[in-house]
């Protein structure tokens, strides 16, 4: 029963996150090398890291205003 819930729970994690095409399933393993996707999709990954970087400065500096406003207010 706690299977079929866990199964259950994972199938829709990977549905929401969109990763269930890429898990090789049923001998999805091709023979020799092959690419990365991270390879491929470069620049996507510079786009993600840079709005983390992005969002995450604005989060510091809201909060480092926020200190600021707070020791001039005292």
């Amino acid at each position: 029963m706690t299977l079929l819930v866990l199964d259950a729970v994972l199938d829709a994690v990977l549905l929401v996150f969109g990763i269930r095409g890429h898990i090789p399933q049923n001998d999805g393993f091709p023979n020799g090398r092959s690419r990365s996707s991270f390879a491929v999709n470069t620049g996507t990954l510079m786009r993600v890291l840079a709005a983390a970087v992005v969002s995450i400065g604005f989060l510091v500096l809201a909060l480092w205003a926020a200190v600021w406003l707070a020791l001039k207010l005292l």
